[in-house]
């Protein structure tokens, strides 16, 4: 037990040692002023050092009440404000007493208020084209000359501004910022953005705050339309489908009414359409379409007329259908405005109908099959009702066109050589209707019409026929030929038909060239070289001859050359080159002239020209007188001219 005490005395001893080196200090946190938001909680702590027994006291720099609690613990006070009002707006002191000494601390509070987003207002819907006003709200805004506002389209600054002017006293405040602009179509899907800054020492998430508002734009209606089906007149008992359509954003909602007299309108129905079956004459009147949004409405008036029932029969395909010969037809006869009609059928000059009638209810059908000549006709349907008797008449138009044009080419395309191309179009019914033309490329080469037998009823074949000289040009082309019907009742089967052919032109032999070199005028040994050439496509044969009266020599010749080595008087003569393909063949000729080679005229002497004059003179005179005198002998006279005839 003393030995406890021992120890607590020493420890004690120890304390205030201790105690009495620390020096009495205070502190106050925060350490810096506050800036508190006005309605929350703020605390202010007073703590001392260096004294075991503080006592504390606050008050305001200028002596206002404090508006806030006061509480010490220990050598801590705490001087807490909830919740933050104008009147707490103070620099405040933190006075600490131990025993003799004092110590003094201040801190200043701060008051802001941004409690809010800020609101976006609109002064009216966005339509396109009208002006309007969109409005900024910053409620309850304190100290406002550090506000600032900003307000973006679609990340646009459209406006900004500071509010700088001079505050009159301590309130809360709205401030707003106004922007007026005109919608467009452009606006469609964007968003007004308000910024709001408060330029106080908070946090930065404390500070700035933003309103983002999409923008809903409307178009007010317009261009409302209406669509009537069948027709706007009717027939009682009938029925009729509206349609009505309008533009806007949002689309808009459709109404339909009808008018009464004095200009009312009697409501019937929201939708697009609007259908009326078995249709009074009471119902004729005019109908109203309006669209409708939240920024307008458009309208669009239809009158409609109820027209009593009548008895009508109608005959189809037309008043005139084409049959194709061999194929079936089918004439129906309907009849409208009647439950129970009775029908017959009749040709107009009264021929035999070549064909099955059947009747059911309000419809009846004649059946001609297969059709032939004999059912081109114009058939009349009589309908009865009752004492009205109506009735519709159908002309039946018979055709035949039932195949291509056939063409034929009279032979092998050559350049330079006429050719035949004929076309013809068989079983053709009838054949003034037919026309055919003869194209190459796009070009007509010729055109027919045949207006010959307007009244002969049976299956023709159709010609043309052509002739025309083709060129190299022409190989690619496509030659053409086509034929049409004109029939105006023609729809299921084709009025034109044709067929086609790719012209691929040859060329013949040409370019031909014979020469003998080195000349056709040559002496006896001579070397004498006969040559002979084509430019051609396709390839030709080349004959190389020479021309005889008892016959014509071919000559070996290599690729046209013909080589006469040592010429001799026979080798003279007429030499004839052919050349050959399977399109035609061309030939050309040269004489070759050989002379023979002339005696030494170092040895002719004119003594030996005397000689040989006389000589040539001598011999044909003994020759004649001995002639005469045999003939004297046998005679015993002589005539020249019975000489000659006895020659012979």
């Amino acid at each position: 037990m003393s030995g406890k005490m021992v120890v607590s005395g020493a420890s004690h001893l120890l304390w205030m040692v201790f105690a009495a080196s620390q020096a009495f200090k205070i502190e106050i946190l925060p350490e810096s002023p506050v800036m508190a938001q006005i309605g929350a909680s703020v605390s202010l702590t007073c703590s001392t050092t260096g004294c075991e027994a503080p006592s504390f006291s606050w008050r305001t720099q200028i002596d206002s009440p404090l508006n806030g609690k006061a509480r010490t613990t220990g050598n801590t006070s705490t001087l807490t404000m909830d919740p933050v009002s104008f009147g707490n707006e103070h620099s405040y002191l933190c006075t600490a007493t131990c025993g003799s000494e004092k110590a003094e601390r201040g801190i200043r509070v701060q008051l802001y208020s941004f409690p809010t987003d800020p609101e976006i207002h609109l002064s009216g819907l966005l339509e396109v084209g009208q002006p309007v006003t969109a409005t900024c709200l910053v409620p309850d805004v304190y100290p406002f000359d550090r506000l600032e506002i900003a307000l973006l389209k679609d990340n646009r600054l459209l406006k900004n501004q500071e509010f700088l002017e001079p505050m009159e006293g301590k309130s809360l405040q709205t401030k707003s910022l106004e922007v007026t602009f005109t919608p467009t179509r452009g606006d469609i899907g964007k968003a007004l953005v308000c910024r709001a800054a408060l330029h106080v020492e908070v946090d930065e998430e404390l500070r700035e705050r933003a309103a983002r508002k999409e923008l809903e734009v409307y178009i007010s209606p317009k261009n409302t339309t209406v669509s009537v089906s069948p027709s706007t007149r009717l027939q009682e008992g009938g029925s009729v489908t509206m349609t009505c359509t309008s533009e806007g954003l949002p689309a808009p909602r459709i109404f339909w009414s009808k008018k009464l007299e004095h200009g009312a309108l009697q409501p019937l129905l929201e939708n697009a359409t609007l259908t009326l079956i078995a249709m009074r004459l009471e119902d004729s009147g005019i109908y109203v379409c309006a669209g409708r949004n939240l920024v307008g409405e458009d309208t669009k008036e239809v009158e409609l007329l109820v027209q009593e029932k009548p008895f009508t029969v109608e005959i189809s395909p037309g008043p005139q259908v084409a049959a194709q010969i061999g194929d079936s037809v089918m004439l129906t006869c309907r009849v409208r405005g009647c439950e129970s009609p009775s029908f017959s059928w009749r040709t107009q000059i009264d021929s035999p109908l070549s064909g099955k009638a059947r009747s059911a209810g309000t419809t009846s059908t004649l059946t001609l099959s297969p059709v032939s000549f004999e059912n081109e006709h114009s058939y009349l349907c009589t309908a009865t009702c009752g004492p009205k008797k109506l009735e519709k008449g159908i002309k039946v138009d018979l055709y035949s066109f039932p195949r291509d044009p056939e063409m034929e080419v009279s032979g092998a395309l050559v350049s330079g050589n006429p050719v035949t191309v004929s076309c013809q179009v068989p079983d053709v019914y009838p054949l003034d209707r037919l026309e055919m033309q003869l194209l190459k490329g796009e070009s007509v080469m010729k055109n027919k019409n045949f207006l010959e037998d307007v009244d002969k009823k049976s299956l023709e074949t159709g010609s043309l026929e052509m002739t025309f000289i083709p060129s190299t040009e022409d190989s690619g082309e496509v030659l053409v030929c086509r034929a049409r019907l004109h029939i105006d009742e023609l729809e299921s089967e084709p009025k034109q038909r044709q067929s086609t052919q790719t012209l691929r032109v040859d060329i013949a032999p040409k370019d031909m060239q014979l020469i003998a070199s080195p000349s056709e005028n040559v002496k006896e040994g001579d070397t004498v070289i006969i040559s002979c050439t084509c430019g051609n496509l396709p390839k030709a044969w080349i004959i190389l001859k020479k021309k005889a009266e008892t016959g014509d020599t071919v000559l070996k010749s290599i690729e046209g050359a013909y080589t006469i080595r040592k010429a001799q008087l026979e080798d003279a003569g007429v030499y004839e080159c052919e050349s050959k393909n399977e399109l035609g063949s061309l030939s050309r000729r040269i004489t070759l002239d050989v002379k023979g080679r002339e005696s030494n005229k170092d040895y002719f002497s004119p003594g030996l020209l005397v000689l040989y004059c006389v000589s040539s003179l001598i011999i044909p005179a003994i020759g004649m007188i001995i002639y005469f005198a045999r003939k004297a002998n046998m005679k015993g006279s002589y005539s020249l001219v019975e000489a000659e005839k006895s020659k012979v």
